[in-house]
């Protein structure tokens, strides 16, 4: 691997020289997410350099490369009855660790368990002058001063290409069941309150088709003394359907050409918008899908901020706004910051969140 390495260092070391930039890519499978003008440039692919390199099961870490395939570290953490409990999408099978992390999306868990930087420990990066930078490490309590390991989820490869991540997984739950309703969306709203404001073992929950589906993990009697309490009815091969609302194959993600992911407060009233909702995380997580001519960006922009909250274009025709929503003053300037300390050629996915870098 230090001959991949090698070639990955060299690469960038030379951009920086010619002002080449450069596309970072694993698997390619979130190629759609975030603006498109990075997509032009010439490729740095991290798919050679794979492989998990420490895993001890009773210490609840997993160190891997960038270029892992995802389904091959979850299958090895599903061998040991582990998981990655923030459920991180995987658009397809070609789909990596480093792609995961730095795209910072989380799954139907994520309200429940936590999200991706929640759980990454420590990275190794090449930043945009070829040096090699480690941060973190591979123990919960070895952070100290500012913590850049966590930074880099999100970033979406903009401060650096990751080498490798350590990431904290937990045990799989003893039993999972999920409950079905079939109700309106304010009645779905209202039940998803009161999972909130109990001590029940919500694990997800899913309002999409006028059904409310809410999955309890744990011990099986705390899952049936949940289902005394709520009510609906046991939903059959809940798994598959966790799994398509997890790597969107649900059909949802494909009725309509534009997605919209809103992440608002988990109180706010049912938005009013055109299209189809799916609503996740106990509500704070809003998905509209609508067709291009009822696509308004500026008008669900600040429909998303009056909620406390932000809106992506998830997919759809990007030349109609920014994809990410725009950031104040003060925070587009501390990004543009960080920006020039990590890549100060500027040479890393340029403008792939921000089109002013």
């Amino acid at each position: 691997m230090q001959a991949i390495l090698d070639h990955l260092t060299n690469t960038i070391v030379e951009a920086g020289t010619e002002k080449q930039r450069l596309y970072i890519q694993g698997g390619g499978s979130k190629d759609f997410y975030g603006n498109p003008q990075a997509l032009h440039h010439p490729k740095l692919d991290l798919t050679p350099y794979h492989g998990i390199l420490d895993y001890e099961p009773s210490e609840l870490v997993i160190t891997a490369r960038a270029g892992t395939r995802m389904q091959d570290l979850e299958k090895t953490l599903h061998d040991q009855g582990q998981m990655l409990a923030f459920e991180p999408p995987c658009f397809n099978t070609a789909a990596t660790l480093g792609g995961c992390v730095a795209a910072g999306l989380s799954g139907p868990r994520r309200a429940y368990a936590g999200a991706v930087r929640d759980y990454v420990l420590g990275v190794k990066l090449l930043d945009g002058k070829g040096s090699v930078l480690s941060f973190g490490g591979r123990v919960m309590k070895n952070v100290a001063g500012y913590d850049v390991s966590r930074l880099m989820v999100g970033a979406m490869g903009t401060l650096g290409v990751l080498l490798e991540i350590s990431l904290k997984v937990l045990p799989r739950p003893a039993a999972e069941q999920t409950l079905g309703f079939q109700v309106t969306m304010d009645k779905a709203m209202a039940i998803m309150r009161q999972c909130t404001g109990s001590p029940l073992p919500v694990s997800a929950t899913c309002f999409v088709d006028e059904h409310l589906y809410i999955r309890l993990s744990g011990a099986e009697s705390a899952i049936r003394a949940a289902q005394s309490k709520l009510g609906g009815e046991w939903v059959g091969d809940d798994t598959s359907f966790w799994n398509a609302i997890r790597h969107h194959t649900h059909p949802f993600f494909t009725m309509k050409n534009m997605l919209w992911r809103l992440s608002v407060k988990a109180t706010t009233p049912p938005l009013s918008l055109p299209g189809t909702q799916m609503i996740e995380w106990g509500g704070a997580l809003r998905w509209v899908a609508m067709d291009e001519h009822d696509c308004h960006p500026a008008g669900i922009r600040d429909l998303a901020s009056s909620a406390g909250g932000h809106a992506t274009l998830f997919y759809g025709d990007k030349s109609a706004a920014p994809v990410f929503h725009p950031l104040p003053p003060a925070l587009l300037t501390l990004h543009r910051r960080l920006k020039d300390q990590f890549d100060p050629a500027g040479i890393l996915n340029p403008q792939r969140m921000y089109t002013e870098f």
